[in-house]
């Protein structure tokens, strides 16, 4: 075959572009159930910060396997709920089966559309329940979690994460402890008028049990967080004041 003809290059080129397709199909396959193990134990270390259990770079710092093993000697039950507040599945615990960030994002769509959403509790041995919470930021997704008392409305803790906010504002719904240190010991007010919990611009007002001060400077990653964390707790509204014992 003449090599300098265009039939040539064409059936070379097809043949690298194969060649190589196939190879990094197969590093993928490789390299997934890794990656998806890295994910479960990055998803479990946020829930365990919100839950008081340490900080995420203390989990990071143990190894996936400490992760996994710890989770699932404190978590007493994992369940789905629905908007009724009923159960409708079982996540179990004995694999340490979590929703990681791309089944939140799907159950945000069914809880804004109306579908019927399937939404993770875990409840740990301590009495404490998390749940996550999933919206939009000024750069893309901002997603956490709320660990509630065994009230299941005073906030024990929480801990948030984020795709592409910006460091040094918006970034510090992750990277600042304090932010996240002022969710503890403030709680949900389902009788509130304006909203069950707020971020506020310019300072929560003094002794609002459910609110806190916005980020300095990031007004949208702060709204956006709001928004995130309200239509998530409305979402489970029913779950919580039906299990709530002072209801």
């Amino acid at each position: 075959m003449n090599t300098n003809s265009n039939v040539y290059t064409v059936i070379y080129t097809t043949v690298v572009c194969v060649l190589v397709a196939a190879l990094l199909a197969l590093v993928s396959s490789s390299l997934k159930p890794k990656q998806d193990a890295n994910e479960k134990a990055e998803t479990i270390s946020q829930i365990l910060t919100a839950a008081q259990f340490g900080e995420k770079s203390e989990w990071q710092a143990k190894g996936n396997a400490a992760v996994l093993d710890f989770y699932k000697q404190n978590v007493a039950e994992a369940v789905l709920i629905d908007a009724s507040g009923n159960k409708v599945g079982d996540l179990g615990t004995a694999d340490a089966t979590v929703y990681g960030k791309s089944e939140l994002k799907a159950q945000n769509y069914n809880i804004k559309d109306g579908s019927a959403a399937k939404l993770p509790v875990y409840i740990f041995k301590n009495g404490v329940s998390v749940i996550p919470v999933y919206g939009a930021g000024l750069w893309g997704p901002v997603w956490g979690y709320l660990a509630l008392g065994s009230d299941l409305k005073t906030i024990a803790g929480a801990y948030f994460d984020h795709e592409s906010e910006t460091p040094g504002l918006g970034g510090k719904i992750k990277d600042d402890p304090s932010f996240r240190a002022q969710f503890k010991g403030k709680s949900i007010d389902f009788n509130d008028p304006k909203a069950a919990f707020s971020i506020v611009k310019g300072g929560a007002p003094a002794g609002k049990a459910n609110a806190i001060d916005a980020i300095s400077g990031a007004t949208m990653t702060s709204k956006g967080l709001d928004e995130a964390i309200n239509v998530w707790i409305e979402a489970y509204k029913s779950y919580l004041t039906k299990n709530n014992p002072e209801e």
